[in-house]
């Protein structure tokens, strides 16, 4: 009797929880018994990033993975050898070497391996695509194409990253920083000048931000202040894969964050919160924490 399928299986269960170590949690199956799996991560402070070599495999996650893993952000792929189709919501595409695409951690999403296929596959967290993508609708499993120039830049400095060792906390940030706003372009799409919901989702952004440091800032008064209903506001946010509410306390926790990174030891954490439109301190320390991984203390001693 053959033992092959059984090798198989068991080549396939390592793989995978390599992959959920790294990556979140998915669930995968072998097509066939040419299958083959192996993931090496590289990690420097704040890049986190893995290469993956498979073949003849499907990897997918669905809504019972997500509800078993925290959010991941996005994952930057990068196709390096072979072919993979990649899926998520309604659109679905096929990376050749050179050729880049989101996908958004935190929803479903399936990828199909065939012979051969090589790729890097960089966590993005989400407050770093949302602070340089604003104003823009993120499009995730959309092709950046190896010929464009993006592509071609984004390679590289991905590729000059992974060589790299002993990056600070700082460098390793500004590089993630960097990478976006090289995909921006791609990665995101504006809407047109003349569209009447562009103007008003500006007008309650804008709006945001002169009033971000006042704890009376909510909805409502959004609403009212750029004449839309409640819901109508909410709809606006929607359009953008956002929340009103959530997109409020994430600006506020940015400026935060910006304000621990160039505020030096004398700043008060006792009235960081206050000052930015936090009525509670303990929400606000707990807030911080689940947006950027460590207490408002922790991330201060960072940057002195």
């Amino acid at each position: 009797m053959s033992t092959l399928p059984t090798t198989v299986d068991a080549a396939l269960d390592g793989w995978l929880q390599r992959v959920n170590e790294l990556c979140g949690r998915f669930c995968a199956k072998a097509l066939g018994e040419e299958f083959a799996g192996r993931i090496e991560q590289y990690q420097g402070s704040a890049l986190r990033m893995s290469v993956n070599d498979i073949a003849h495999a499907r990897l997918y996650r669905t809504e019972r993975e997500l509800a078993a893993a925290e959010d991941k952000g996005y994952f930057a792929v990068f196709q390096l050898e072979g072919r993979a189709q990649m899926a998520q919501d309604a659109q679905r595409i096929v990376l050749a070497p050179g050729d880049i695409t989101l996908i958004d951690a935190d929803r479903p999403s399936e990828f199909e391996y065939g012979a051969g296929s090589r790729q890097l596959s960089l966590i993005l967290p989400r407050a770093v695509i949302e602070r340089s993508l604003r104003s823009s609708r993120v499009h995730s499993c959309a092709l950046i194409a190896a010929r464009s120039p993006v592509a071609v830049l984004a390679h590289g400095l991905v590729r000059e990253a992974a060589r790299q060792e002993g990056l600070s906390l700082v460098e390793s940030e500004a590089t993630l920083d960097a990478l976006v706003s090289l995909l921006r372009p791609a990665l995101g799409s504006g809407e047109r000048d003349d569209d009447p919901h562009a103007r008003l989702f500006r007008r309650a952004q804008a709006f945001i931000e002169r009033h971000i440091c006042e704890a009376e800032l909510c909805p409502e008064l959004i609403a009212r202040e750029i004449g839309v209903s409640l819901r109508g506001l909410y709809r606006l946010f929607a359009r953008h894969q956002l929340v009103v509410a959530q997109y409020i306390r994430n600006r506020r926790l940015d400026l935060c964050a910006e304000a621990l990174r160039h505020g030096g030891g004398e700043l008060k954490l006792s009235a960081l919160g206050y000052d930015f439109g936090f009525s509670d301190a303990s929400y606000f320390s707990s807030a911080f924490k689940a947006r950027f991984g460590v207490s408002p203390g922790e991330y201060r001693k960072r940057y002195q």
